[in-house]
C-alpha cells in the first residue's frame, strides 16, 4: 500500500497535461469536422465520400500526435510510431486488392462521372438500373426487382455501359428462310417497328446462315424507363407483320418434314386489346425510381443552397431598408424551405438505404 502510495505521490502529474490536451482537442476538432461536412451534404454528393476518408487521415494524424505527446522516451515513442506505421503498411499491403482497390475505384469512378443513380446500366452480365453509389461499391436493381452489389474494383475491370438518358436503340432478331426475298421482308420489319412507337427505324441483315437469313429490326426509344416495355412490344409488332403478310417463322427443317398436309403454321389475326395496367418498370425498378427522385431532390437543394449564398452575398451590398428588408425574406422563406426539403431528403434516403434488407 505505502508503495502504490509512494508512486502517485512522485508521479509527476503535468506530464499528462499534453496528452489530455491532445485528446480534447482532437476530440472538438473532429466534432468541428463532422459538422462541418454534415453542412456540405446539402450542397454536394461527394461529401460523405469526403467524410470518410477526411475522418480517416484525421485520426491517424490525432494517433501519432498523441504518441509524440505522451511522456515516455524518445526511443520508446520512435518505436511507436514504427509499429504503427508497420501494421498500417501490412493492412494496406493485404487488403490492397479488395479494400483499397475498391476505395481507389470508388474514387476514380466519382472523378469520371459517367453515370448517376437510376441510370439503366450493363456490368458485365449484369443489367439495371443503379440504386445506390457507395465507397466500395455500387447496387443496382435487375429485371427481376432484385438488388445486386457490385464493388467498384468490378466495374474498373469490366466494361460500363450506360443508356444514354435522351433514348436508346433497341432491336428485335429474327430468322427466316431463303424463300422469302429480303426485299419484302425489310420493308414489313420497318413497319413493325414504326408499328411498336419507336423512331428511325432501319434493318439490317446480319448473317446469312446455312439454312436461314437472320434480320435484325432497330429503332430508337426515347422514354428509357420503359426499355424492356419497349423491346417486348416490338417482338410483338414483328410477329404480327409477319403473319398479317402470310410470311411463316419456321426453320427448313421444320418444313421438310410436314405431315399434316402442308397446313400453314401462321396463327388467326385476332383484335390485341391493350391492357390498361401500369408499366412492368414501374415495378421491377421501384427502387431505382425512388433513388432517381432522391438525387434529383439533392441536386434542387444544391441549386437553393447556391441561391441562399447569392441572396447573402446582395443582402450585405443593399443600402436601401426597403429592398434589405425585402431581401431578407426572401432569404427566410428559402432557408426555411431549405430545412424541409434537407429533413425530407434524410427521411427518404433512410427509406430508400433500408429497401430489400432486413430491419
Amino acid at each position: 500500500m505505502d508503495s502504490i502510495i509512494n508512486f502517485f505521490g512522485s508521479f509527476n502529474w503535468g506530464e499528462l497535461i499534453a496528452p489530455a490536451i491532445t485528446i480534447i482537442l482532437g476530440f472538438v476538432l473532429y466534432n468541428l469536422l463532422q459538422r462541418f461536412f454534415k453542412a456540405r451534404e446539402k450542397r454536394s454528393d461527394n461529401a460523405v465520400l469526403q467524410r470518410q476518408i477526411s475522418s480517416f487521415i484525421f485520426m491517424l494524424c490525432l494517433v501519432i500526435t498523441f504518441v509524440l505527446s505522451l511522456p515516455v522516451k524518445d526511443s520508446l515513442k520512435g518505436q511507436i510510431i514504427g509499429l504503427i506505421g508497420i501494421l498500417l503498411s501490412a493492412s494496406i499491403a493485404l487488403s490492397s486488392t479488395t479494400f483499397l482497390g475498391n476505395l481507389m475505384a470508388g474514387i476514380w469512378l466519382r472523378s469520371v462521372k459517367n453515370f448517376r443513380v437510376g441510370d439503366l446500366v450493363e456490368i458485365g452480365e449484369h443489367f439495371g438500373r443503379v440504386t445506390t453509389r457507395g465507397l466500395l461499391h455500387i447496387e443496382i436493381q435487375n429485371r427481376e426487382r432484385d438488388l445486386i452489389t457490385l464493388p467498384n474494383l468490378f466495374l474498373v475491370t469490366n466494361p460500363v455501359t450506360v443508356m444514354h438518358n435522351n433514348g436508346t436503340i433497341i432491336s428485335a432478331e429474327i430468322s427466316l428462310g431463303y424463300d422469302v426475298d429480303h426485299s419484302i421482308i425489310e420493308p414489313i420489319l420497318i413497319q413493325a417497328v414504326e408499328d411498336a412507337g419507336l423512331e428511325n427505324p432501319f434493318v439490317y441483315i446480319e448473317s446469312l446462315g446455312d439454312f436461314s437469313i437472320v434480320y435484325k429490326a432497330y429503332g430508337l426509344v426515347k422514354e428509357i424507363n420503359t426499355v424492356l416495355s419497349a423491346r417486348s412490344t416490338l417482338n410483338g409488332c414483328v410477329l404480327d407483320a409477319l403473319h398479317k403478310a402470310d410470311i411463316e417463322i419456321v426453320s427448313p427443317s421444320f418444313m421438310n418434314q410436314r405431315q399434316v398436309n402442308e397446313q400453314v403454321f401462321i396463327p388467326t389475326q385476332r383484335q390485341h386489346k391493350k391492357s390498361a395496367q401500369s408499366s412492368p418498370e414501374e415495378v421491377i425498378f421501384d427502387k431505382a425510381e425512388r433513388a432517381e427522385k432522391l438525387d434529383d431532390m439533392r441536386k434542387k437543394a444544391q441549386i437553393l443552397e447556391q441561391e441562399i449564398d447569392f441572396l447573402k452575398k446582395q443582402l450585405k451590398e443593399e443600402t436601401d431598408p426597403d429592398s434589405k428588408k425585402l431581401t431578407q425574406e426572401r432569404i427566410d422563406k428559402l432557408q426555411e424551405r431549405q430545412e424541409k426539403m434537407h429533413q425530407y431528403v434524410k427521411d427518404k434516403e433512410k427509406e430508400v438505404n433500408s429497401e430489400g434488407k432486413d430491419q
